[in-house]
């Protein structure tokens, strides 16, 4: 939830910590005693980080964490990853999430992987598994097969078509769902399995769709796997730089044109500077 809080100190008759956020500090004393717990916060009760942090405190259902105005009863959401990075696999992850569970996940952060660091990404990765159990899918294409499918398909649109009607179609198959939500990549519809009957569902393809919990939640498990990838190579002692920059392109000279299919997204542009 990006607060930043101190080590938790012991005290004579305490145990204490400090919270920093937004530059304000707010402290939090949890006592012990014969009657049960008593936890004090101390700080200015009428900011916004004194009542963002009390509310995470007693877990309570702070409008600053989600916004219940924008969701739906049920419904899943998809969205992707990798899609704009030269190195790495692109990786596509539905959630379904319902009212009980879309709550959960608000409460502990759930947002647009976006606005969230790597560490917090897979922190969150592994508390959203918690909540949601198996109701997600996720496809990841490693590259040689990525660069397979973009040979017959030649348009990133129509393979991000073809990976996300994958995983809706199999969480479909799963879970009683009359709504899917897509942060929209194009305006090509997607193109569920025809054994899977989709004449009662609704499907929104909507810019900025991480708005809800449930495809913010798809766009952490994705980045997640996504992070899984490079850290893998990382361990085998091949750290790779992300994005598109002057740093891919050097690595890319390094692993040399001839291993680039194991690593790489060949149609993209940096391939055409090797040459």
């Amino acid at each position: 939830m990006d607060f930043n809080p101190s080590d938790i100190e012991e005290k004579n008759y305490n145990y204490e910590f400090t919270v920093n956020y937004n530059k304000k500090k707010v402290k939090v004393q949890v006592y012990f005693g014969k009657k049960g717990n008593k936890i004090v916060i101390q700080g200015d009760p009428d900011s916004f980080e004194y009542n963002k942090i009390k509310s995470a405190v007693f877990d309570e259902n702070s409008p600053e964490i989600g916004n219940d105005d924008i969701e739906y009863e049920e419904y899943i959401g998809s969205d992707e990853c990798g899609k704009g990075d030269y190195f790495g696999p692109l990786v596509v992850a539905a959630v379904y999430v319902n009212k009980e569970t879309a709550s959960k996940l608000k409460r502990i952060g759930v947002r647009d992987s976006k606005d969230l660091s790597d560490t917090q990404i897979d922190l969150l990765a592994e508390s959203i598994k918690q909540i949601i159990g198996n109701d997600f899918e996720i496809c990841s294409l490693e590259p040689e097969d990525y660069n397979r499918l973009y040979d017959q398909y030649r348009n990133l649109n129509k393979l991000l078509v073809h990976c996300h009607s994958l995983v809706t179609g199999k969480l479909l198959k799963r879970v009683q769902c009359n709504l899917v939500i897509t942060d929209k990549f194009s305006n090509r519809n997607l193109e569920i399995h025809p054994s899977i009957d989709t004449k009662d569902i609704k499907f929104i393809m909507e810019t900025g769709a991480e708005k809800y919990t449930g495809v913010a939640a798809a766009s952490i498990l994705a980045r997640n796997k996504f992070n899984e990838w490079f850290l893998k190579l990382k361990e085998q002692g091949l750290d790779l730089p992300k994005g598109a920059s002057d740093a891919v392109l050097q690595a890319a000279k390094n692993i040399g044109k001839d291993k680039l299919q194991k690593f790489a997204k060949l149609h993209f542009k940096v391939t055409l500077k090797l040459r």
